[in-house]
């Protein structure tokens, strides 16, 4: 089955206030093993970069200057995302900024049928607990060193690692290992067994009579 594990940065929280994505992050997973295949693209978001986005992500206005504009890249991300399931951390975000995008461009959304939100299954797993995307790294020993910024390159990788701890992604490829050993030993050809009758003293039945007595009601009296 094959997944993308997505991430977006913008320049705010409503696309209904004006804010656009600014970077766009996906992977490829199939079969909850990453392919390898990487889209990643930063975009000019055609406004400003208020200072309070520019703290949690890093990029300021004039990072995105040159860039290509998001109607210039819809087609190389829409051609990566195919019609695989999307995965996001807190899903609804992504989804509604980039459907934004997507009408400006005039063209259809996403559509809800594609999400995986990865933090509802977070919440599912561990629920009451802290499941943001630093938490989960935490909980599953996944290294945080280089994550001093929200940058979606880096926390779409990141949510890979997370995304395949929270749906068992490891077992899989430990379990396909295993299985050509397993069907190797039942294939191997064995001779005809050779009868072990097993015989009992009259010693060892005198002491099993005597162990017996002191239960209470013996099944084997019955």
């Amino acid at each position: 089955m094959r997944e993308v594990v997505l991430d977006t940065e913008t320049t705010g929280f409503e696309p209904l206030e004006g804010h656009r994505v600014l970077e766009i992050a996906a992977i490829e997973i199939v079969n909850l093993m990453p392919t390898g295949k990487v889209f990643h693209t930063l975009l000019d978001p055609e406004r400003d970069v208020p200072p309070e986005a520019s703290r949690v992500h890093g990029f300021t206005r004039a990072d995105l200057e040159g860039k290509p504009r998001f109607a210039a890249k819809a087609q190389e991300m829409l051609d990566f995302l195919g019609d695989s399931p999307i995965v996001a951390h807190n899903a609804p975000f992504d989804f509604k900024h980039l459907d934004s995008e997507l009408a400006r461009c005039k063209r259809p959304p996403l559509g809800l049928s594609r999400m995986v939100d990865s933090l509802a299954l977070a919440r599912t797993a561990f629920p009451g607990a802290q499941n943001s995307l630093d938490a989960l790294c935490r909980r599953y020993d996944i290294d945080l060193s280089a994550r001093s910024t929200h940058n979606a390159l880096l926390d779409v990788k990141l949510l890979a690692e997370v995304y395949l701890e929270l749906r068992g992604g490891r077992q899989p490829g430990l379990v396909l290992g295993a299985a050509p050993a397993v069907q190797n030993l039942m294939r191997e050809e064995r001779g005809a067994r050779t009868p072990r009758p097993m015989t009992i003293t009259p010693e060892q039945e005198a002491a099993f009579e005597a162990f017996l007595t002191k239960i209470k009601d013996p099944l084997w009296k019955r």
